[in-house]
């Protein structure tokens, strides 16, 4: 398994290759109303040793296996 910080910086590669936007991330990830965009900011810009609930919760919303989010 990779570090944290390799993990996360995989997360926002993903994401920005994915076209999607932080609100959509953020209602993907389970999030609701105001607290979608800034829950998926935060994930992705505040991390630094995600809970691989939350990892698992991000590669299902981009459609991306957790095992090559974490590899």
């Amino acid at each position: 398994l990779s570090k944290p910080q390799a993990i996360m910086d995989r997360a926002r590669v993903i994401f920005a290759n994915s076209g999607v936007s932080l609100n959509e991330l953020g209602q993907r990830m389970g999030y609701e109303g105001d607290t979608a965009r800034k829950s998926a900011w935060q994930f992705l810009n505040k991390t630094v040793d995600p809970r691989l609930s939350m990892l698992q919760r991000f590669a299902d919303a981009l459609n991306v296996s957790l095992v090559d989010l974490v590899k």
